[in-house]
């Protein structure tokens, strides 16, 4: 049984708009000026990449949480790239962590478990490379 499910609904596509069943988000879509679009708005991998960065955020909260480590803060930041893959395209990812309050080797353990536990790598895991960063302060 679903935890919690969510439906969008796009007419257009990549130069189309966007709705959550529910109203709250509401986006025009654009192909960015780097793949020959008029930009201005947002586009699939930028939607993509607030997602996976604030899902993954929250993993490394929770993993943080049940091992009672002493986290003060973190912050994500995705890059999601779209990559040629033969005639078709494929996504590239990284993600950048940044933590407050635990070690370098804490941080990227924390980091590793995440990735585990998150809900987005889970679905990509072997279908999308993603090089993991950590910043520990």
């Amino acid at each position: 049984m679903a935890l919690y499910t969510a439906q969008a609904h796009v007419t257009g596509g990549r130069a189309g708009h966007g709705e959550t069943s529910d109203g709250l988000l509401k986006v025009d879509l654009a192909m960015p000026k780097e793949l020959g679009g008029p930009g201005g708005a947002t586009n699939p991998e930028q939607l993509f990449a607030i997602g996976y960065a604030a899902c993954f955020e929250s993993a490394i909260r929770f993993v943080a949480r049940n091992q009672k480590l002493p986290l003060q803060d973190a912050a994500m930041t995705a890059t999601v790239s779209l990559l040629p893959n033969g005639e078709g395209f494929k996504l590239g990812v990284a993600l950048a962590a940044e933590t407050k309050g635990l070690d370098q080797a804490a941080a990227e353990a924390l980091v590793s478990e995440a990735h585990k536990i998150c809900p987005y790598s889970n679905a990509i895991r072997g279908n999308v490379d993603v090089a993991l960063s950590v910043k520990a302060a």
